[in-house]
């Protein structure tokens, strides 16, 4: 039922550099293969001009000529002359041979590929919009660089080459019938041609684009504000999850329940799911949301007794697109560009194993960019220790660094439910509100259980959307200080190590929650760009002024590799340590994972105390202890069977 799909394949047989199929034809191996998925296949191959050869062929032994005659050849005979394709085409056969026996050279050469022939084009299109209940595939055979002249048609040429010469000029407009006298030709100031407001040309072009509905394509930059949600939706993330253990991907999908009941705004987002949406938890949305399908559920559903049953519709919303992070980043895009295409905000809700976003469709999602979509790209299930077991390919260490290439990239990796909600509250005002900026938010959001702890009371929503904000001060004082920085799942590790170094080593260590290391780093960059320019009016970073007055190093820890967090060390003023997860590691337990990383509590409080024994503070023995204490020693090489790609 896809009638009005037609697609339209320029078969110029060449690549930049060279032919596509030199020794084979590509034309032949499209047709099979859209021939093979069920398309209609509509070739548009030789011109006019061979009709009268072809209709002269009683034997076949021209259609045998063509049909054996390789890619690369017909390349190389629309670059030589007409005598050269007599001699080297035609004379491959004495009967070809003599069907041209009385044409001239120049008769040779004006025989067309069938993809310059308007009259057969306009055939196909014609045939392409019959109804036949399946797509359409044009392929028409073409010569690259027609009528460009000697320098560029059928040639190799690379895209250092930009302009025609006056003879090409001159070719260009004869072979076309452009009605210019030679002497008007310039090269360097080519002269436009216009057939004239009562010519047919013109008078057709205006009316067909008049039914288009305009001169130019337009897009909307500026997006009609949506209202808001009211701040009581986000209540379910702010009140902590009490004796429940909630992981901040189940977060996330309460949360987007209680979105899509608003009345204003609910009806907006569109949820995008590439693969198992029970295993993000987002099968809750089934029944009230329902999965798109153009044709309805036409099948007894194996869960149907469920509460939570699969359930396709055609008003369906969640778009469930089944293995597809290609397909799913490309609904991703028209949703979120609807503002400007159809002068609708769509929020696309596109959630997904993280390792498998940015790495498999980055190309895909810099042009979301480029396109100016909005929305929300969720990474679940994110870390690389925090889905441990399912081999390698599943353990996400670097989609932040992926995602902090991106200009348009808003990435944060926020460590409880209640950050989670200010981030898309704030996400939801930028992009859907009176600013309508051109981002889209990355939220990396993990699968393991925690306790959720209520929004604290002083909380500094600013430094949180910012990027950092102090979550934990120190619980001790002593003259041994030491900034923890902290940052989803690995929050829990330096809560555990702030608590280790106060009661088992006399060291004061406050607990901030760094939301987004990538936005620290952005600010950071601008800072220094307005610096040197300005340089009687400098500013500070935010992540230098936050940790401003904060005595002892700074340890910076992730579930990502070190370069996530290495990214703010240029404005951090302390002494500074990275631990992360660098390496493919292995599959094992999330215990033994975090050790083999080095970025578990332990590891946290034995870096801790190594940088204080670099600053002085505290003696190398002490170093030692702990070392010993928590049998901490190099894991990698203690272990011979060890391989970093190992599953």
């Amino acid at each position: 039922k896809l009638d009005n799909l037609t697609f339209v394949v320029n078969c110029n047989l060449q690549r930049l550099d060279g032919p596509v199929r030199g020794n084979g034809k590509i034309i032949q191996e499209l047709e099979s293969i859209f021939g093979g998925a069920g398309w209609n296949v509509i070739k548009v191959i030789w011109g006019r001009g061979w009709d009268e050869l072809l209709a002269k062929d009683t034997e076949g032994a021209l259609v045998t000529l063509m049909n054996n005659t390789p890619d690369g050849d017909f390349q190389t005979f629309k670059a030589e002359s007409g005598a050269y394709v007599r001699e080297h085409f035609f004379g491959r056969d004495p009967r070809t041979l003599a069907m041209v026996a009385d044409w001239t050279d120049d008769e040779i050469w004006a025989l067309r590929r069938g993809g310059h022939d308007y009259r057969k084009l306009y055939a196909a299109y014609k045939k392409a919009m019959e109804p036949s209940g399946r797509p359409t595939v044009i392929l028409a055979k073409t010569v690259k660089g027609w009528t460009l002249g000697s320098h560029f048609e059928a040639r190799n040429s690379t895209h250092q080459m930009k302009k025609m010469t006056h003879e090409d000029l001159v070719n260009f407009k004869n072979v076309l019938g452009l009605p210019i006298p030679d002497d008007q030709i310039d090269a360097k100031l080519p002269p436009y041609y216009h057939p004239g407001v009562d010519s047919p040309e013109f008078k057709y072009v205006m009316e067909r684009r008049k039914a288009l509905g305009g001169y130019v394509p337009s897009r909307n930059r500026i997006s009609k504000p949506l209202a808001q949600p009211p701040v009581e939706t986000y209540e379910s993330v702010q009140r902590g999850s009490g004796a429940q253990q909630v992981a901040t991907t189940m977060a996330f999908v309460r949360l987007l329940k209680d979105l899509v009941k608003v009345p204003e705004i609910g009806p907006r987002f569109v949820p995008i799911i590439p693969d198992e949406a029970r295993t993000f938890g987002m099968d809750s949305l089934f029944p009230s949301m329902k999965i798109y399908s153009p044709h309805g559920q036409t099948y007894t559903s194996v869960d149907r007794e469920l509460m939570l049953s699969y359930k396709e519709s055609t008003s369906g919303v969640i778009l469930h697109e089944g293995i597809n992070e290609a397909g799913s980043t490309a609904s991703f895009t028209a949703v979120g560009t609807s503002y400007s295409t159809h002068n609708e905000p769509m929020i696309p809700i596109y959630i997904f194993y993280s390792m498998f976003g940015f790495q498999r469709t980055g190309d895909a999602f810099w042009a979301a960019s480029d396109q100016m979509a909005r929305g929300f790209v969720v990474g679940a299930t994110a870390g690389r220790t925090t889905l441990n077991g399912e081999g390698l390919q599943h353990e996400d260490g670097h989609s932040l660094l992926l995602a902090a290439t991106n200009p348009a990239v808003v990435a944060y990796d926020p460590a409880f439910a209640f950050e989670l909600g200010h981030i898309v509250r704030d996400g939801l005002r930028r992009m859907y509100g009176e600013k309508s900026e051109d981002i889209y938010y990355y939220l990396t959001v993990y699968n393991e259980p925690i306790l959720q702890p209520a929004e604290p009371a002083n909380l500094d929503v600013n430094g949180l959307l910012r990027g950092i904000y102090l979550y934990s001060p120190a619980s001790v004082k002593s003259k041994r200080e030491v900034q923890l920085l902290a940052s989803g799942i690995s929050m829990q590790w330096a809560l555990k190590a702030q608590e280790m170094l106060a009661k088992e080593w006399d060291i004061a260590a406050s607990v901030w929650s760094v939301t987004s290391w990538n936005e620290l780093r952005r600010d950071g960059l601008e800072v220094d760009r307005h610096n040197l320019v300005n340089p009687d009016n400098r500013k500070q970073a935010y992540v230098t002024k936050a940790l401003t007055g904060r005595g002892g190093p700074v340890v910076a820890v992730s579930d990502f590799m070190r370069a996530v967090q290495d990214q703010i060390s240029p404005w951090v003023e302390q002494p500074f340590v990275s631990l992360g997860t660098d390496g493919f590691g292995k599959s094992d337990t999330r215990g033994a994972l975090r050790r083999h990383f080095m970025v578990d509590a332990e590891s946290i409080v034995v870096a801790t105390i190594a940088k204080l024994v670099e600053t002085g503070e505290i003696k190398g023995k002490v170093l030692r202890e702990a070392l010993a204490k928590y049998k901490i020693d190099d894991v990698k090489a203690a272990d011979p069977g060890n391989t970093e790609g190992s599953g």
